[in-house]
């Protein structure tokens, strides 16, 4: 049962928000704010279990972070509708005193942090996560090392658009590296900040990313894409700039995603992106869930793949913001990555070793037995 419920309508579109708070550790939770058409309550509900597990699952007694509750946003709205913004906007509003108080929050699916930082600041708060400020020890000192993290450029993309795939992608190496694949090839669908940073350090690492998808549809390329020229210049939204691509790229429709054979399938954008109607027409063999929710349990019974759950793989952004704001690391992209990559290998390792068989199960498991932790401590 979670422990709050919010249904919003928006006064001048009629559009439907979202807020479910899962749990409160300290009185405060954690969870981001997406934006797309046909978000549901049932799905905001089930993200903000997938929080509480995820924050748990970082759970370390010797740091200075100690593990919120979960809570998630969701608003049913097109985020390329011109008036997403004042939707956005006005759904701040409402759920300002949550803000204030109990919900810290940053950007998901269809949102940039900048976007919700400019409604932040229009409708006159602190910041998205200004309900953690009381549990800090130095407010102003934790504040400016969350912003001089926020102002790093890695190679002309910004750190905090990069602190998620790159856990993606140190999971992934983890379970390539179990499942004793060479020379692996990766297809990765969605390539905003998740799947871009993914789809940058798997190509890094020397893994071969042969396919991307966006909204507008599927690049490819049995040789490998060139990643980093399409990751710089893609748009806002994630697009890809197709007058980048090389004469050697194949352009397909979006809904042949599934049709580009790769060893590692990377879901990187929506919820429910694997189904019942397409899980036969998978054949990676390593399945890592940057999005949320991207495999359905119906998809997950027929598969034959390793899948590496999304509460583990793309728990780095939000464990990214509280290791830097409590101090546990230097707000530097040296400092971060190898905290990041430490910190995931061990996850990914610990829960495949409980239960290769199960991993979503040996993560549940796992995130239970650190929130018992939690709880006797405070």
């Amino acid at each position: 049962m979670s422990y709050l419920q919010v249904t919003w309508t928006d006064p001048d579109t009629g559009a439907k928000g979202y807020l479910v708070i899962d749990r409160l550790v300290r009185g405060v939770s954690s969870g981001g704010l997406r934006m797309r058409a046909g978000c549901t309550l049932d799905e905001v509900r089930g993200l903000a279990e997938g929080m509480t597990a995820k924050e748990a699952l970082n759970y370390d007694p010797q740091a200075r972070y100690v593990p919120l509750g979960g809570a998630k946003g969701g608003i049913d709205f097109d985020p390329y509708d011109p008036r997403s913004v004042d939707v956005l906007t006005r759904y701040l509003y409402a759920m300002s005193p949550y803000i204030e108080r109990f919900w810290t929050m940053g950007e998901d699916l269809g949102l940039r942090q900048s976007t919700i930082d400019e409604a932040i600041d229009k409708i006159g708060l602190q910041s998205s996560i200004q309900a953690v400020y009381p549990l800090l020890d130095d407010e102003t000192l934790a504040r400016q090392r969350l912003a001089d993290a926020f102002a790093v450029d890695v190679d002309g993309v910004s750190l905090d658009e990069l602190v998620g795939g790159y856990g993606v992608a140190e999971a992934a190496l983890t379970g390539i590296e179990r499942l004793g694949l060479s020379s692996p090839t990766a297809f990765v669908q969605g390539f905003g900040s998740m799947g871009g940073a993914t789809a940058r350090y798997l190509a890094r690492a020397g893994v071969r990313v042969v396919g991307l998808a966006d909204y507008y549809g599927v690049v490819t390329n049995p040789e490998g894409l060139d990643v980093e020229r399409l990751l710089l210049t893609r748009d806002s939204h994630g697009a890809i700039d197709r007058t980048e691509l090389r004469p050697s790229d194949l352009q397909l429709d979006r809904e042949k995603w599934l049709d580009v054979e790769a060893d590692v399938l990377v879901p990187a954008a929506t919820s429910y992106a694997i189904n019942a109607d397409n899980a036969t027409s998978v054949r990676a063999k390593l399945i890592v869930e940057a999005a949320n929710m991207p495999v359905t349990a119906e998809a997950e019974a027929v598969l034959d793949a390793l899948i590496i759950p999304d509460v583990v793989a793309n728990s780095a952004t939000n464990s990214w913001w509280w290791w830097t704001l409590f101090g546990d690391i230097e707000p530097t992209a040296e400092s971060a990555f190898e905290k990041i990559s430490a910190n995931m290998r061990k996850l990914v390792t610990k829960v495949l070793e409980r239960d290769a068989s199960n991993p979503r199960k040996a993560a549940a498991e796992i995130a239970a037995e650190a929130v018992r932790k939690i709880d006797s401590r405070w």
